[in-house]
Formats: structure tokens, sequence, C-alpha cells
């Protein structure tokens, strides 16, 4: 059994009355773990309340109120890679990983995340990820170091203030001559909850798309994000005829099946640009990892 040693939080979303009990929107929102399963974890003192501690199961939902628990796995995968730290001083930490290396402790994954791993080979147990990058994707990820800054680098993201470059390899070659592409429309969660889909409404997610290499039948883009919502490089390839090469979710889900480690998701986190919201000074940090090419 793995037991994660840091909390994770989950926020209970705005509801109409009545309201579900706590343990009717953990098993819905975790639908993988049983409900039996969350039920004798609340009885355990395992669910832990912002305000007033440990819940029992007729603590009240409260919107808007967070839940702490501690992530528990019967058996955590092993992910053979090693990440590697580019850069670190007292505000931030730039890492690079590898694919199928989730960036928080999720799903089957406690341990085995970049997080716990980075918390782990540097003794720095306050390290938040600033923004997240898929498990099936690798490259750059910027952590926060200190409490005190880290609300002016969050905001660099939450502001659309870093410019992202990624790399990307497709299995579909353009059938006309255009090479450039911008791709806005709105994304929200869709069907299965791990899923994301386009939707008819007001726009919240913006790529630019570029064509750069044709090889045979595979074709290589850059990727710049303009917005960051999750899968969204992902769903925009794949809105544009070009499903990025060993997608598992996207065009079409395929069936679940044990990780391929030679057959990584072509897709990576090139490159963050930004202005130091303290120094002033511009920072890049590049990926050293390549796509299969």
């Amino acid at each position: 059994m793995g037991i994660s040693t840091h909390p994770s939080i989950v926020t209970m979303p705005g509801a109409e009355r009545p309201y579900p009990s706590i343990l009717s929107f953990l098993s819905e929102r975790f639908p993988a773990i049983p409900r039996d399963v969350w039920e004798k974890r609340i009885l355990e003192g395992k669910v832990i309340d912002e305000k007033t501690g440990p819940i029992t199961l007729h603590t009240e939902y409260t919107p808007l109120g967070r839940l702490f628990y501690f992530r528990e796995v019967t058996a955590e995968p092993l992910i053979p890679f090693a990440e590697k730290i580019l850069y670190l001083d007292e505000e931030i930490l730039v890492a690079c990983k590898q694919h199928f290396l989730p960036v928080t402790p999720g799903g089957r994954y406690v341990e085995e995340c970049l997080l716990n791993r980075l918390r782990r080979s540097t003794s720095i147990e306050d390290l938040v990820p600033l923004h997240h990058i898929d498990r099936e994707t690798a490259g750059i990820v910027l952590f926060s170091v200190n409490k005190k800054s880290r609300g002016l680098y969050g905001s660099l993201f939450t502001n659309d203030h870093v410019e992202k470059t990624y790399q990307a390899i497709s299995a579909c070659t353009p059938l006309e001559e255009t090479t450039s592409w911008g791709v806005e429309n709105r994304i929200e969660r869709g069907e299965p909850w791990f899923r994301m889909r386009t939707v008819s409404s007001k726009v919240n997610a913006r790529s630019a798309v570029d064509l750069v290499e044709v090889k045979g039948a595979l074709a290589r883009f850059i990727l710049h994000p303009l917005t960051g919502k999750t899968h969204q490089l992902r769903l925009h390839m794949g809105g544009l005829g070009f499903g990025i090469l060993n997608d598992r979710y996207y065009p079409e889900l395929q069936a679940e099946r044990e990780d391929d480690f030679d057959a990584p998701l072509q897709l990576i986190a090139q490159k963050l640009s930004f202005k130091d919201p303290i120094s002033n000074r511009t920072r890049e940090f590049e990926s050293e990892r390549t796509l299969l090419w």
C-alpha cells in the first residue's frame, strides 16, 4: 500500500439544495475509488475539512469548501525514467520530466510523480508546481520554492504572461499548402471525466500551430499555447486533423492498457520564457528532450 505523505485537496463545487452528502460527492468525483473505500477513510478520520478537522459521515457539504485527504494506492507503477533539475535558486526550481511521469499525485501514482521525487531529492518540502503538463507529455515544469514570492510567479501563468513553446509529431500530413494555423475555441470537461471536449461558447483556449517539417508520412509542428487549458494542444491538433502520434485520448479514446514506454506521446514542452517579476530580467529555459524524429 502506497500512502502519500502530503495531502491532496479537492474543492466542493457550488451546488443547489438539497446538497449531496460528502460521501456521495467524493464517490462521484472519484469514480475509480469504490464508495465503501471513501466511507472507510472518513470513518478512520482520513478526510479533513479545512475548518473543523476530520469529517464524519454526517458532516454537511459546504459549497466551495475544501477537503484534504491522503492518496492511497495498492500497487504503484514505477516510472523507469529520471527527471532533471535545470535550475534552482531561492525562488524557483525548473525541472524537465520524461513522458509517463505525472507532475503531482493522481490516479495510481503517489510517490511516482515529479513533485514528490523532487521533494525527496532536494529536501525542499514546500515545493509547489506553478503549472502542469500532462503525464504523457515530457518537458519543462516550473516550481515555486518560496511562499512569499509564489503569488508573483503564479500570476505569470494565470495572466498568460509566460511564452510556452511545444514540439509535436503527427502521423497526418497537411493536404494543402497552409503551414500556420490559429485555433480559438472553448474547452470544457467531457466524458469520461479525464477527457476534455470543445464546445460552441465563449472562447477560453487559444493556440498557434506551425508546420516546420514533413518527413515521409510524419509532420513536425511547433506549438504555442496562448492559454493553458487541460489537454489544449492535444485537442487543437486533433481538431485540425493532425492528431499527435501515440495519443491514446484524442481524437478518439482508445481502450485502456498498460503504458508502452517505447511509444510515448510525441509532445514535448520544449521551452518557457518570461520576465522575472523580481529581477525584471527575461528568463528562458529549454528542455533537452527530443521527439522520435
